[in-house]
């Protein structure tokens, strides 16, 4: 029974336990943030007219989930209506040196950076002189330590606010158990401030279960995942060629170890906009010898927060759904209706790459690939379900 328990205590991950999840398009003023925002809103991948998203408000946007096995079961289907899944991604004003003490939008932007969670940070590679850099010269490493140093002064503010209200209930003393989970709080909190001063992001600790409990009370910024967006001239971009992007490796391995790092070209993607159809897009391309980055930067993303699909699919509707990681069947059922959740009886799986290789439902079923699951199965990414639930509580 030992090990079990070891796996039960690891499915406590850092972050909102939702499956509605928000990320943040975070870097200095001038490297491109807005650009981008406006290219991955604008793309073919962000919001094609015939699905029910659009920009939400001028800094915020769902984009569609590019998804090869959407694709695949909307042609074999052909349903009434599609639904892919999306994201939501913000645009976040440009941080400034000193933003933790209230420079420039500080606090407005710091605020904002903790309603996400997680973060692209986009760090400018490009030489511009019609764009000035808000620090005087293009230097990522410097921008990728400015932005880091504000996190973390930001979050150790924070977290002294917090560890002041922990302290309260430990000063009462006696020996309740509140008084004793108190003074474990205060240690664990004692243990992040520490962390933090030494330099490091919240996000690489190894923590204990009962720790991040406590962290995901705190809503550091350190916290998040980060995906770091590397912005090149669309002349390196082509020839994945910069001299700039063996320093940001380092850093990135010194200070946010097995984040991951994505080269892209924000005006070789704003241009891509411009074209009527895929089929110009393509063209494009492969005139150019490289493809877009976006559909990567948005899948890299959803693995970051740690989100995955499940489908259902019948000729009125081919959905893709959105869950997080060790979701189970009732909960699953939940996304698509509280009620499903509440008088759920059983899941019926069918495994996306038996539907594929079958061809269709019948074979799937003749060849006793159709599974049926109950409350305690854990949804696993591309299961195909059809949940069957009881009447409801009138």
């Amino acid at each position: 029974m030992g090990p079990k328990k070891v796996v039960k205590e690891e499915k406590i991950l850092l972050g909102r336990p939702g499956n509605n999840l928000k990320s943040g398009i975070v870097g200095l003023a001038n490297v491109g943030k807005s650009t981008f925002f406006q290219a991955i809103t604008k793309s073919h991948l962000g919001t094609p007219a015939n699905y029910p998203y659009a920009t939400i408000d001028p800094e915020e946007a769902r984009v569609i989930v590019p998804s090869p096995r959407f694709d695949w079961l909307s042609d074999l289907y052909k349903p009434a209506s599609k639904v892919p899944a999306n994201i939501t991604v913000f645009d976040i004003a440009g941080l400034t040196k000193g933003a933790s003490t209230g420079a420039g939008l500080g606090n407005a932007f710091l605020s904002h950076i903790r309603a996400v969670d997680a973060i692209y940070q986009v760090v400018r590679c490009f030489d511009d002189a019609e764009i000035i850099h808000v620090e005087g010269d293009v230097n990522p490493v410097r921008d990728l330590q400015i932005i880091l140093d504000e996190l973390r002064l930001k979050d150790i503010e924070f977290a002294g606010k917090f560890r002041e209200g922990v302290e309260r209930l430990v000063k009462r003393g006696g020996q309740s158990l509140e008084v004793k989970a108190a003074k474990e709080e205060l240690a664990t909190v004692d243990k992040v401030i520490q962390y933090l001063e030494d330099g490091k992001r919240v996000a690489k600790g190894s923590w204990t279960s009962k720790e991040v409990e406590v962290i995901n009370q705190m809503q550091l910024l350190t916290a998040k995942p980060a995906i770091y967006l590397i912005n090149l001239s669309e002349r390196d971009y082509v020839r994945r060629k910069n001299k700039n992007l063996l320093s940001i490796k380092e850093w990135i391995d010194a200070n946010s170890p097995g984040d991951t790092i994505i080269p892209l070209s924000v005006s070789f993607e704003e241009r891509l906009t411009e074209f009527e159809t895929e089929a110009e897009i393509e063209e494009e391309c492969k005139k150019v010898g490289a493809q877009s980055a976006l559909p990567k930067i948005i899948t890299t993303m959803r693995a970051a927060l740690n989100l995955i699909s499940f489908f259902t699919c019948g000729p009125d509707e081919v959905r893709e759904w959105t869950i997080r990681k060790g979701t189970k069947a009732p909960q699953a059922a939940g996304v698509i209706h509280t009620d499903l959740m509440n008088t759920f009886i059983l899941a019926q799986v069918t495994k996306y790459e038996d539907l594929k290789e079958l061809g269709d439902e019948t074979q799937v079923k003749s060849k006793g690939k159709l599974m049926q699951k109950g409350k305690d199965y854990v949804v696993e990414d591309g299961d195909i379900i059809y949940f069957r639930a009881g009447a409801g509580k009138n």
